[in-house]
């Protein structure tokens, strides 16, 4: 009997630790850093195509799982909030955030981020970028 209980704590505060840990990376993932904000807003050419967005998200994906240089990302689609102060026209956003601007031009030459254009130019036709440094 003590032995099940033992195994059964054993169990138990292993699972625990794991999801500790897990909360804790995903917490460090989405960490926000306000040196250097990368804003790039997507239209795509056939919004409506399913296979092109599946397509299209697939590729962004498989980029920012693999780049050295985008540590925090959100990726977005507009929140069809009807202010006359909000455009609502674009497909997709991705925000990015580096800790310095030399960092996020080393992001701009790295080989996953030049793949990711060379899979999904074809499926946009409008990139709108918006890059902003923090106030000190």
């Amino acid at each position: 009997m003590k032995s099940v209980l033992f195994l059964f704590i054993l169990l138990t505060s292993s699972q625990l630790m794991q999801a500790q840990n897990q909360n804790q990376s995903q917490t460090q993932e989405t960490e926000f850093d306000s040196h250097f904000v990368h804003n790039v807003y997507f239209w795509l050419k056939n919004p409506e195509n399913k296979q092109d967005r599946a397509d299209f998200e697939a590729s962004l994906k498989k980029f920012l799982k693999t780049s050295k240089y985008a540590k925090t990302h959100f990726i977005g689609t507009p929140a069809n909030t009807p202010r006359e102060v909000v455009d609502n026209s674009w497909t997709y956003s991705l925000v990015l955030t580096f800790p310095s601007k030399e960092i996020q031009d080393k992001y701009q030459d790295e080989d996953v981020h030049h793949l990711f254009i060379e899979e999904s130019e074809d499926l946009w036709e409008r990139v709108q970028v918006y890059d902003s440094v923090g106030l000190e």
